[in-house]
């Protein structure tokens, strides 16, 4: 349930409704390559924070049987800020980014406690396909608000709204709703993981030497290390586009519309594709569904860097559809066989952070090339390289190598 709670965030605020606002409405005076540019940098910011806090309070969650709280602190700051976009005005591009600062960081480092929970809710051979089973709901309940969403959107006055911006601003107070209300079974249900026995000194220098220990500690875990690594590369490409669609999209003259329709295709072609994932997984393997996934996303990289009309847009979100929810589910469930359980929050804090540095690389890449080029076309074709060299790591890894790795550091 908490994957149907954060994809309306994810859905709404990251990449549909949110992005296009901040270019057409909260940055409106600015030139569409520099309003581009502009929520690049501020996405950059968001990951780097969310990257650097991701292990420390990993490590204060197994430490201090804080990961229910923290995740609880996450939850509500992100809502907050959520909530607060309601009252961002024309021309208001530096408040808009304060609060999608905020709500970022916030979604993103909830994930750390959240995907922690994965090897103690599933037995061994049960992971890819609860993994996918999560996103596939995810891709329902984000799907399902981003279609109310894009109803108000569409017919303001039929629902008794004064405009376009009015509808808009509904939908941000309605993801914070949203987030918080299906947050709640995961509090109430989920019991609290056991207190890992930690060191007894002052907790900041605790925390510090724990995070580096953890560190050091992946060399022991060389499969970890190579899907870390693999992650890190693929991540860039799939994570890129998910943060820079709408802004890239926006810049080449897809209607917004046109835009938020075509990541509802994306939501709802997730819900079986996602389902299929994991069965497939079940028959061949989660690392050769994988390899699969990786494949298509450098079809779609190819297609959308000589994209000029919407329906090669909306061809390319059906193409998405088929592969996000795989891809970061079985990333997820592989990790979760490979790692110590009961440290589970601590190597998921370093999972984030390899997800975090791959959201800052897209991004960043999508910038300079706005700033040097003056279009984001180049930044799309390198992403090819990415999932190639992504690929070629994950080919070093071994799963069940991993599994024995991670019952003999127990």
């Amino acid at each position: 349930m908490y994957d149907w709670a954060n994809s309306a965030a994810q859905c709404t605020i990251v990449t549909a409704v949110f992005p296009l606002f901040f270019s057409s409405i909260a940055a409106g005076g600015l030139e569409p390559v520099i309003a581009t540019q502009r929520f690049a940098w501020v996405t950059t910011l968001g990951v780097t924070i969310a990257a650097v806090l991701g292990p420390i309070l990993g490590v204060l969650a197994d430490y201090r049987g804080l990961r229910k709280t923290l995740l609880g602190i996450c939850v509500a700051a992100g809502a907050s800020a959520t909530a607060a976009m309601i009252f961002i005005d024309d021309g208001e591009w530096i408040f808009a980014s304060v609060l999608f600062l905020i709500s970022n960081v916030a979604l993103a480092t909830s994930f750390v406690f959240y995907d922690s929970l994965l090897p103690h809710v599933a037995r061994p051979h049960e992971m890819d396909r609860v993994s996918t089973s999560g996103y596939a709901l995810g891709y329902i309940g984000g799907g399902l608000l981003l279609a109310v969403n894009l109803a108000w959107i569409l017919k303001p006055s039929f629902w008794g709204l004064p405009g376009t911006v009015a509808a808009i601003k509904l939908s941000f107070a309605s993801v914070a709703i949203w987030w918080v209300a299906f947050s709640l079974p995961l509090f109430r249900r989920v019991p609290e993981l056991p207190v890992v026995r930690g060191p007894a000194d002052g907790v900041a220098f605790s925390l510090l030497r724990q995070t580096w220990a953890t560190f050091l500690s992946l060399r022991q875990y060389r499969q970890a290390s190579w899907l870390l690594l693999a992650f890190l590369l693929y991540n860039d490409g799939i994570q890129t586009m998910i943060k820079m669609a709408a802004v890239y999209g926006a810049e080449i003259g897809i209607g917004m519309n046109a835009q938020i329709a075509a990541f509802i295709v994306v939501q709802f072609v997730g819900v079986p594709c996602s389902f299929l994932f994991g069965a497939l997984a079940d028959r061949i393997g989660a690392k050769p569904s994988l390899y699969l996934a990786i494949a298509v996303y450098m079809v779609i990289a190819l297609i959308g860097y000589g994209m000029t009309t919407t329906w090669e847009f909306f061809l390319l979100a059906v193409m998405v559809g088929t592969v996000q929810g795989g891809a970061q589910a079985l990333s997820r469930s592989i990790f979760a066989r490979v790692i110590p359980a009961e440290r589970s929050t601590e190597y998921f804090g370093f999972f984030s952070v390899f997800e975090k540095i791959a959201g800052i690389v897209g991004p960043l890449l999508f910038g300079a090339a706005a700033t040097l080029t003056g279009s984001s076309r180049p930044a799309v074709l390198v992403l090819v390289v990415f999932f190639v060299l992504g690929g070629v790591a994950l080919s070093r890894v071994n799963v069940a190598e991993g599994e024995r790795e991670a019952r003999a550091g127990a």
